[in-house]
């Protein structure tokens, strides 16, 4: 099955994360302007590579997710935060269970690796999130689903709003969704572009604070879970 990686400058973390998908798992990597050779890199290595010119994770995301050909479909980090071998389990249970969407909540694998603003930054947002309808405790940084049951949501943001419109309108069309623990590590290459500093985690909050509330999803029917003639390969 597919597994998107949008990546902006991350040509030393990358080649870890390829390595470490799983047998039967092919990465889609959607550069989104990187100046330190990771398209090429992403290319050397095996995965198919698409290019977003508009800037910003959910622009990265929804070209990513275009490209992709398999019934269901992975998005994960390309910073080596999250391990891709959670991945196999998540797609267990969307397929041998009710769940319309698998989403992972982070649990620091040591101390240090998430700083208190970025911890206080998510227990806003996620109430927020509680409070629109999604019972979740983190943003979805890691998550499986149905390609086309994603493309249907019909999100409109292509900034960092992105994984709280996706949570949003998947839960006012009912969907059923399952929030598994995952490892959080410490990214390869340095401290996270958004996360990693207190002035970055605030625009964060700002920005997906405002993409919340102007969400105003139409309810919808969950999404069918009868299979495509794609399958789950290429």
């Amino acid at each position: 099955m597919d597994v998107v990686l949008p990546c902006l400058d991350e040509a030393e973390a990358l080649p870890g994360v390829l390595a470490a998908l799983p047998d039967g798992f092919d990465a889609v990597v959607c550069d989104n302007g990187s100046t330190d050779g990771t398209p090429g890199i992403a290319a050397g290595l095996g995965a198919l590579v698409v290019h977003e010119a508009t800037p910003g994770y959910g622009a990265a995301v929804h070209t990513g997710l275009e490209a992709t050909r398999t019934e269901v479909v992975a998005v994960i980090d390309a910073d080596g935060s999250l391990d891709p071998a959670e991945l196999p389990a998540m797609v267990r249970l969307l397929l041998d269970t009710d769940a319309d969407l698998v989403v992972g909540r982070r649990v620091p694998a040591a101390r240090g690796v998430w700083p208190w603003h970025a911890r206080v930054g998510n227990l806003v947002l996620s109430g927020l999130l509680r409070t629109r309808g999604a019972a979740v405790r983190d943003i979805a940084p890691i998550r499986v689903a149905r390609r086309q049951a994603l493309l249907d949501l019909g999100i409109t943001d292509r900034a960092f709003g992105y994984p709280l419109e996706l949570l949003i309108r998947a839960g006012a069309a009912g969907w059923r969704i399952r929030e598994v623990d995952v490892a959080y590590r410490p990214r390869a290459g340095g401290r996270s572009k958004v996360s990693g500093s207190l002035k970055g985690t605030a625009r964060a909050v700002r920005d997906m604070s405002t993409a919340i509330a102007r969400t105003r999803p139409a309810t919808a029917t969950a999404p069918s879970t009868a299979p495509d003639d794609r399958g789950t390969g290429r």
